[in-house]
Order: C-alpha cells, then structure tokens, then sequence
C-alpha cells in the first residue's frame, strides 16, 4: 500500500502528521513536495523535508491533500500542481484531503457534482469550482473522502484504515495514538459554537492570513 502525502509551504502540520500517525502501520509513505527539500509550516516554525518531487511520483493507492490557513490558494492556482494531482488521481484506490486540502483538490475539477466538506470558513469557496458544500466531520463521494479542519484528518485517516483493513485495525490504530478525545469546551463545531466565539476565531485565522498580503487578496476574490 503507498500512500502519498503532498506537502507545500504553508501547510498545517497536523493536517499531514494526524494521519500519518495513523497510518503508518505496513503501509508505505511518501512525501513529496512540487519541488525536493526543506517545507514550511504556516506555523513558520515546523519543516517537514520532500525527498521527492512531483515529477518522481506517478502513482499511489493512496493520495492525501492536507489544507493550510491561506497557503493553499497559491496551489490552485499552480498549473502544474494541479495537473500532477489528476494524474495521480488516476491511479488511486482513494484521494482524500483534510481542511482546506478539499479547495485544492476541487480546483482540479474532480469534485465538480461532488460532495465535499472543508474547514467552516472556507467551506464555500468548493462551490466555486463545483463541488457541492456539505459540513460535516468526514463527508465521502465515491472514492473522495474529504475531512473538516485540521484535527478531523485523525478521524478521516481512522474511517480509512476501516475501509481498507477492517474496524478491528482502525480501532487498533486508535489505540496505538491514543486517540481518546475529550474536549474541554463545547466549541470546536461550526454549528454549536456561540456567536462571540465564531467572531473571535475569524478574527484569529484573517490576522494569521493577512501575514501574506498577495494571497489574502486573491483570496478575497473567492469568499466575498
């Protein structure tokens, strides 16, 4: 089984390492990146290193799209990017994204009538190439399976191991990370959170995009 995982500058790191976590188990794992070497993390202070480019991979049974806070909208509108990515879409058992991983997979057209989720303050922009918005934690449409932001890829990545070996090793996959969540507020959902909240936690992720004042204004372009 080999799974790939595209890396870029300006990813979330838990959209890439939640899953890998989980599935690491007998499979094989590639990163690769559009260009070998050292990757960024929208953090600034994470790297993650691309042994591999896209022109070395051409296939996987597994393609995994993380997402980022505005990182992502240089990747679709990366030509090359997103023709590698339909490439290697047709070789795949199944392609999944996390956050806003979706934005860049929709862009190469294969969720056009499809169904998809993403992170809730971006989760309209799917509709612009296509896709069809739906919130929730994993949302799957034949072979696309799309998670919500960030931490939703450990239980998008556990809904895989189910798929491909069974509910016995995604529980055992569970275990091995842990993964007994328990939060200690009642806010981490789009739908539940209060009014004040949602307002702060906008005003967090536009200060963090603003950083990069090119991309915030093209994506600017998407969301109003």
């Amino acid at each position: 089984m080999q799974i790939v995982i595209y890396i870029y500058n300006g990813m979330t790191m838990l959209d890439a390492i939640g899953p890998y976590e989980v599935l690491l188990s007998k499979v094989d794992i590639t990163f690769v990146a559009k260009k070998k070497g050292e990757i960024t993390a929208d953090s600034k202070f994470a790297h993650l290193n691309a042994k591999h480019d896209i022109n070395e991979i051409k296939k996987a049974d597994i393609l995994l799209i993380p997402g980022s806070t505005v990182g992502f909208v240089r990747e679709i509108n990366d030509k090359k990017v997103l023709k590698w990515i339909k490439k290697i879409d047709e070789t795949t058992q199944k392609t999944v994204t996390v956050c806003t991983g979706s934005i860049i997979l929709s862009a190469t057209g294969l969720l056009k009538e499809k169904e998809a989720t993403s992170h809730w303050k971006t989760i309209e922009m799917l509709s612009k190439f296509g896709a069809i918005p739906r919130r929730g934690r994993i949302v799957e449409d034949g072979k696309f399976i799309t998670s919500a932001g960030v931490s939703a890829g450990i239980d998008m990545a556990l809904y895989l191991v189910k798929l491909l070996r069974g509910e016995r090793a995604a529980k055992a996959a569970q275990l091995i990370i842990e993964y007994d969540p328990n939060p200690m507020f009642e806010s981490g959902n789009y739908s539940t959170a209060k009014s004040d909240i949602r307002k702060l936690a906008e005003k967090k992720l536009m200060k963090d995009a603003i950083k990069d004042l090119s991309l915030w204004e093209i994506i600017g372009n998407y969301i109003v």
